[in-house]
């Protein structure tokens, strides 16, 4: 464990300021949001059907769209 923290205090001496976990938050915030954002987007759909069964097939094809929708914004803080 202390040979960690040393390995950790070594590479926060040597990064500059603007390096560092800086990106690791953004895209795990990204991804976080995205992931909240699919679990909504399935729940309401599940939601839906057990609402109207009839709907499901329409109900499943808005769903995926919803969910790529969401799934792009992990991407985009991922590699922008």
């Amino acid at each position: 464990m202390i040979e960690l923290l040393a390995q950790a205090q070594e590479i926060a001496q040597t990064t500059t300021p603007t390096e560092g976990i800086s990106g690791s938050i953004q895209g795990g915030l990204g991804c976080l949001g995205a992931a909240i954002g699919v679990g909504i987007v399935g729940m309401k759909a599940a939601e839906a059907v057990g609402r109207n069964p009839d709907a499901a097939n329409a109900i499943l094809i808005q769903s995926i769209i919803g969910m790529a929708l969401a799934e792009a914004v992990a991407f985009y803080s991922l590699f922008l």
